[in-house]
């Protein structure tokens, strides 16, 4: 789930390349992308959480740069040949309703792991044997069905002391990792349990005596990107970490398009950033995520003198219509996107960066919570709305919006059947603060580990579970 506060953000996957997607959108409506949508009637507006409206600016207006101009702001895209036009519409698709119990048990049939899926607080679980050390599937009960998978747990081979729990990791095996054939042969079973033995499989990616296999299915026609499932196999040919999404998105409202080139001049109107975090192309061989890098070929030295960002070109190879992941309401959705495949100038390899092609009149952004504003010199205490949580054993964090000038505390009360947290906030008394938002996150300290149990808020309201980003495969 990713959601960001400037015009663009970061998605990780597995397959290597860096995902790098701008939420500000523009275009003149002719072309390719006017004319009403296919089907009954005129779709709803898409909001979308990342959205700035227009084509950067909060109002929708102009960003201040001429067509063909460079970008101050950062990288600067030029077309090496003629951009596809595209098809007229395309539909979104949903991330909606539950994953059952059935398809856990499917899944964790073609893993190898052993047991019933049983619920853990809103996810499933399968396995982790007796000690806890064996396979474990814990899977997101909310569509889209975040699952993830270790064919063994992280311990230690020091048993000396009699408090340390001696659970040893198995040592990674010596020698070379198997073939890419046997790795997309391993990855096959668990492909189709989750629907994508249709998917685009790469399997060149190794780490260590590990080979990743990386999926990314094709929903209604069209590629994806952001949306992977990646697979470890170990040297062995077993398959020793995963994760992806195991619910099929739903098809949604179809919605008219920009073209490649309409969504190229948006790309490059947008204020962005001379950095992409996580995977890139000019990464080092084991991405990290959530790292800031310098572009390919820039220095990373900084200067006093240094006043004005440094133009970056790059040029794009090719583009191709697919699906790329946003937010709308923390709701999981795939947005029609021009998937541009760029190579920046010295750089060894390439990456992809997403625009969305829907037409900018059907889009608009689902605004941010703004704190209920506090009585200048005033100390009065409020409850905040907790906005989401996440669970790893006895330890409760919980994530919620508030200002730049107070404080907050979040307690838990327990009991059999739910843990009730409530976020206080304490303004700062005699402070004139700005009216902006920002996210925090808080941990709580639980007796006992949350179980089947379910989380409320200090109004007896359901929180959510916080979905996370994708990430790589956990690698043992």
């Amino acid at each position: 789930m990713l959601i960001a506060s400037v015009a663009a953000a970061v998605l990780l996957v597995g397959g290597g390349g860096a995902y790098l997607t701008s939420t500000a959108v523009s275009g003149s409506g002719g072309g390719s992308g006017s004319g009403a949508p296919s089907g009954d009637g005129t779709p709803a507006a898409l909001l979308l959480d990342d959205y700035s409206g227009g084509t950067g600016t909060p109002e929708g207006g102009t960003s201040g740069i001429a067509p063909g101009e460079p970008n101050p702001y950062g990288v600067t895209y030029s077309a090496a040949g003629t951009l596809p036009e595209g098809p007229g519409t395309a539909p979104v698709y949903w991330a909606k309703g539950e994953v059952t119990k059935d398809e856990v048990a499917g899944l964790a049939k073609a893993l190898g792991v052993e047991g019933t899926p049983v619920v853990d607080g809103e996810a499933w679980k399968v396995g982790a044997g007796n000690d806890g050390s064996g396979p474990v599937l814990r899977v997101n009960r909310q569509a889209p069905g975040m699952w993830t998978f270790t064919r063994y747990a992280p311990g230690t081979d020091d048993c000396s002391g009699s408090t340390v729990k001696c659970t040893p990791t198995p040592a990674t095996p010596a020698g070379d990792p198997v073939s890419e054939a046997a790795a997309k042969k391993a990855a096959a079973p668990v492909l189709k349990a989750v629907g994508q033995d249709d998917a685009k499989v790469d399997a060149s990616q190794v780490m260590g005596a590990q080979r990743v296999v990386n999926a990314d299915p094709v929903i209604g026609g069209l590629p994806t990107y952001g949306w992977t499932t990646g697979i470890s196999v170990g040297a062995q040919g077993e398959i020793v970490g995963g994760n992806g999404q195991l619910e099929a998105p739903a098809k949604g409202d179809t919605y008219p398009l920009l073209s490649a080139r309409e969504a190229l001049d948006a790309l490059n109107a947008a204020p962005g950033s001379d950095h992409r975090m996580g995977i890139g192309g000019c990464a080092s061989p084991v991405p990290t995520k959530d790292r800031l890098e310098s572009p390919c070929g820039a220095s990373t030295t900084t200067t006093r003198t240094q006043t004005q960002p440094q133009a970056q070109t790059a040029t794009v190879e090719d583009a191709v219509l697919g699906l790329a992941p946003h937010t709308s309401g923390g709701q999981q959705v795939l947005v029609p996107s021009w998937l541009f495949d760029v190579k920046a100038a010295g750089a060894a390899a390439g990456y992809t960066v997403t625009q969305p092609a829907v037409e900018p009149a059907y889009l608009k952004s689902a605004a941010t919570p703004t704190p209920a504003p506090t009585p200048s010199g005033t100390s009065a205490t409020r409850d905040v709305q907790v906005d989401g949580y996440t669970v790893e054993g006895d330890t409760l964090t919980v994530a919620f919006y508030g200002g730049v000038c107070a404080d907050y505390k979040a307690t838990a009360v327990e009991s059999g059947a739910e843990v009730k947290v409530t976020v206080t906030e304490t303004p700062w008394p005699d402070k004139v603060c700005i009216m902006i938002a920002k996210q925090y996150h808080q941990t709580v300290q639980l007796n006992e580990s949350l179980g089947s149990r379910k989380v409320v808020g200090s109004d007896g309201k359901a929180v959510p579970l916080e979905q996370a980003g994708a990430r790589l495969p956990q690698v043992q």
